[in-house]
């Protein structure tokens, strides 16, 4: 089963039994730290080599606490075309949708950013 996320708060998140303070992917099986994007604060296609081969039921997709995050259409789209749901909202919104999808069994790709 995929890890829960325990608590989020701006700039930190925890993860099972560990916190971070920088941004983060979940995949199935594992955790990416520290990710960044080419544009700090717009999500591209090119932001994405380390989820690309995963296969998974949904993406979601936190744009940070207060939604800053731009998501290019193109990403939403790659993900569709793999089949996959794609759920986007602000960060404290993300997580609570990313626990009850695991919670229901569901693999899942998320993609945190903890600031803005």
């Amino acid at each position: 089963m995929q890890p829960l996320i325990k608590s989020y708060i701006f700039g930190k998140i925890a993860v099972d039994d560990k916190t971070f303070s920088s941004d983060i992917i979940i995949l199935p099986g594992k955790i990416i730290d520290n990710w960044w994007r080419k544009e700090g604060h717009n999500l591209q296609l090119d932001d994405l080599k380390d989820v690309e081969d995963a296969m998974v039921d949904a993406v979601v997709i936190g744009t940070g606490y207060y939604g800053l995050m731009r998501v290019d259409k193109e990403v939403i789209e790659y993900f569709k075309q793999k089949g996959m749901e794609v759920y986007m909202a602000e960060t404290g919104k993300a997580v609570e949708k990313y626990n009850e999808l695991v919670r229901k069994g569901k693999k899942i790709i998320g993609l945190f950013h903890l600031t803005c």
